[in-house]
């Protein structure tokens, strides 16, 4: 299971010069429902709604949501490894309550802070 960063998903529905491997699309995804809501600003910021409507209705289709639960918000409000900004903190808390949780999961971010605190809180990492 990947858990799906912002950064990889705005990376794909951007085109940007880096893309993630096209492995990723075919593995199980899970995120944050924060994704959903960060996709959709930097869209509309961008005012790219009347052409990516649909792409990132299907990118999101894809991708099973975890709720922002008490769990995970009482960590993000924890003091992590490394400085991290507050939405990342809440994607930091989802992806290390899934690997509490036991589950199988690594971590898809471009994000070098993000990726310097899971390290350093044991999570896995995809290589992008």
């Amino acid at each position: 299971m990947i858990y799906l960063d912002t950064s990889v998903a705005l990376a794909h529905l951007l085109a940007e010069d880096r893309q993630p491997p096209v492995t990723l699309w075919s593995s199980t995804l899970v995120s944050s429902r924060l994704l959903e809501y960060e996709l959709w600003t930097r869209i509309h910021a961008r005012r790219l709604a009347g052409t990516h409507t649909e792409v990132v209705r299907g990118l999101l289709g894809r991708v099973a949501f975890l709720g922002m639960i008490p769990e995970v918000i009482g960590r993000a409000r924890d003091v992590f490894p490394a400085t991290v900004r507050t939405l990342d903190a809440i994607h930091l808390a989802s992806v290390h309550f899934l690997v509490e949780q036991g589950q199988a999961v690594q971590l898809a971010s471009y994000d070098q802070r993000m990726l310097a605190a899971a390290k350093a809180l044991h999570i896995p990492v995809f290589d992008l």
